[in-house]
């Protein structure tokens, strides 16, 4: 977090003619209820499953394995830290790494070399433990936490038990990579638990900044510059 103040502290300079002079600013719902970040970059294994093909599986995700037809070769598994799971018949496979259809053609594959004919293997991701986001700054419990699930800002914050008392609800941060750089969107929790401002998705690898309400951090100022500006990178 070091890095990311410093980067802040560069990048006030670069925001201080939008600045001026201008003290807090008052909410402003073209700026806070229009900010959505994209999803993080697919080329990787981060970013919280949604129900399509490109999440790729990581360790200690929680599967469910089901063969049409054919219960006893069902079950639930957990994927062991070397990206492996053992199934009936085929035993190992190698799952790390892979989108759920290339998981599901794989096993298919496997059955019908001597076992099953024309097998119809389904996954389904029951848990996404390998994918963590961090919350820091006013927060009750701060910490990384496992994403089990498509989870939103406002679930992600209970996760760590909730805002402490000195919290600023318009000075939330949301940082994730995108296209390879590290972007992040400024938040107002007020709004957002109203439902003035949509709840935006959390992914694997984000990291969540809840400032103190007065505080006077290279994270305050910067969000005090930014009224005009949305989304925005840093590095």
């Amino acid at each position: 977090m070091r890095k990311l103040i410093a980067t802040f502290a560069l990048l006030l300079l670069a925001v201080g003619l939008l600045a001026g002079c201008a003290s807090s600013p008052a909410y402003n719902p073209e700026f806070t209820n229009n900010v959505a970040l994209p999803p993080p970059d697919t080329t990787t294994a981060s970013g919280a499953y949604e129900g399509g093909s490109d999440y790729r599986i990581g360790a200690q995700d929680l599967l469910e394995v089901s063969v049409f037809g054919i219960e006893d070769l069902s079950r639930s598994v957990r994927v062991n830290s070397n990206g492996q799971i053992s199934l009936p018949l085929i035993g190992g496979v190698m799952a790390g790494g892979k989108t759920i259809p290339e998981l599901e053609r794989e096993i298919g594959a496997k059955l019908e070399d001597g076992y099953v004919q024309d097998a119809q293997v389904s996954v389904f991701v029951k848990e996404f433990t390998s994918q963590q986001v961090t919350l820091e700054g006013a927060l009750k419990k701060p910490g990384i936490y496992p994403l089990t699930g498509t989870t939103t800002l406002v679930q992600a914050i209970s996760m760590a038990q909730g805002l402490d008392d000195l919290a600023d609800l318009q000075g939330v941060i949301v940082f994730r990579t995108i296209d390879g750089k590290r972007m992040g969107a400024v938040y107002d929790l007020a709004q957002v638990r109203a439902g003035n401002a949509p709840d935006p998705q959390i992914y694997g690898d984000d990291v969540i900044v809840v400032e103190k309400s007065g505080s006077r951090s290279a994270f305050r100022e910067f969000i005090r510059s930014i009224p005009a500006i949305g989304i925005f990178a840093f590095f």
